[in-house]
């Protein structure tokens, strides 16, 4: 699996964290870790590929978090519950708020790793299913081929339209030029990477404040990265 993920530990036990933490890492995952519900709000969490969350906590369990995280926040970033709390009706519970998994300690890091890879494969493999993506003020549509800013439309052209559609659906990635191409102009006969340049950069006028969210780096490509 390609780890260039980043997980969020959410636990009050230091020890179970800082184990987490070495086994994660030694993976390849990139880690970040919160000792409280409340620390974990003041993170970005749209930047986390995925949350290690504790159900029992100081003042706001994980379950309230994770409540916050769907209904208020509004963020599909998969969470796996990580609790001592066996009743069916706390599984259901933390099912029922959006969980992806649930596992009851104490559990072995291996079968964690393995649950954790299985999310994360299983969320590359589905995002073609989701149609809409939302940044901030920023939404598009990839089915109605639609983009609003601030509720407002933009009107792109269609190659400025499918290239920000890659970029928004695998933000945080770097996609080479060379790909943009052949996703992009795969029906066009003669094309070169200065056509993906120009039209990024009519794309980032278009967009306003988000294009500078288009990041450009030699011999790697573009990615849309917050």
């Amino acid at each position: 699996m390609e780890n260039n993920y980043k997980i969020l530990i959410v636990d009050d036990e230091k020890d179970l964290c800082e184990i987490l933490q070495f086994n994660l890492e030694s993976e390849g995952f990139d880690t970040e870790i919160a000792y409280s519900a409340e620390a974990a709000l003041a993170k970005p969490l749209d930047s986390f590929n995925l949350i290690l969350l504790d159900v029992m906590m100081g003042e706001m369990s994980g379950f309230k978090m994770a409540m916050k995280i769907r209904k208020e926040l509004k963020l599909n970033v998969p969470i796996i519950f990580m609790t001592a709390k066996t009743a069916e009706n706390d599984i259901l519970t933390g099912f029922n708020l959006g969980a992806d998994d649930y596992i009851t300690k104490p559990f072995s890091i291996k079968e964690m790793v393995a649950r954790i890879k299985a999310i994360l494969k299983r969320g590359t493999n589905s995002s073609a299913s989701i149609t809409v993506f939302e940044i901030e003020n920023l939404a598009i549509d990839t089915e109605r081929k639609t983009i609003t800013i601030n509720n407002l439309s933009v009107n792109l052209t269609r190659k400025e339209f499918e290239i920000l559609a890659l970029l928004i659906k695998n933000k945080g990635k770097y996609i080479e030029r060379t790909e943009i191409l052949d996703r992009i102009w795969s029906d066009d006969v003669i094309v070169t990477e200065r056509n993906v340049d120009v039209n990024i950069a009519r794309l980032r006028k278009k967009i306003g404040n988000y294009g500078k969210f288009i990041i450009g780096k030699s011999g790697y490509g573009y990615c849309f990265k917050i």
